[in-house]
């Protein structure tokens, strides 16, 4: 084979793997992942909204598939009443899964209430697939946070456990925890307690 031939397969062999990297920078381009878009404080729902409206309006469903907003559901007890509510995992962030071109970008940034994506102004970067996994996972599953207006000083009944009737006064308060520490009369000895907001009743 002539030095010419080689050049000639060499060339050959170059465009046939450009034509493969080219394929797969195209694949990798129309990829669906999630993106982090950044609102202004309290507006997570209005721009999953106003981004709904958007995507069915403008015929972008085949480029944009789910908006989510992270949330998990909050059990407050006050005054002896239970209420929940829905509680934003991360206050000002969206989360958009979607296939990114310079459409769908336009699309999603120019929402009212939307004021960037996570990343360069113009190069968003995609969220990994194991973070998403876990964050919707948090606001899906069913673990649920206990909110209790206790204060030390204040008085409580045990209602559960193996203290239950007992009546304590709390020395400390751990909210993160939805737990308190009490302290409580057992056989004429004051006995500190750690105890679950939801083994307590307020007296």
């Amino acid at each position: 084979m002539t030095e010419k031939d080689e050049n000639i397969m060499n060339e050959g062999t170059a465009e046939e793997n450009l034509e493969v990297d080219n394929a797969k920078s195209a694949e990798k381009k129309n990829q669906k992942r999630w993106y982090i878009v950044h609102t202004y404080s309290g507006y997570e729902n209005k721009v999953k909204s106003n981004l709904e409206k958007r995507i069915e309006y403008m015929n972008m469903a085949d480029k944009i598939f789910r908006v989510e907003v992270p949330q998990k559901t909050i059990t407050q007890i006050k005054g002896g009443r239970k209420q929940e509510k829905e509680e934003k995992i991360f206050p000002g962030y969206v989360l958009v899964e979607m296939i990114m071109d310079e459409d769908s970008w336009y699309v999603v940034r120019h929402t009212a209430g939307v004021t960037k994506f996570v990343g360069s102004a113009k190069k968003p970067i995609p969220a990994k697939d194991s973070e998403i996994k876990k964050i919707i996972h948090r606001s899906t599953a069913q673990t649920q946070k206990v909110e209790m207006d206790v204060k030390v000083g204040e008085k409580v009944r045990i209602i559960s456990g193996p203290f239950a009737e007992f009546v304590g006064d709390i020395t400390e308060v751990y909210p993160d925890k939805a737990k308190l520490r009490a302290m409580v009369s057992i056989f004429g000895r004051e006995t500190p307690v750690e105890l679950e907001y939801k083994q307590i009743q307020k007296l």
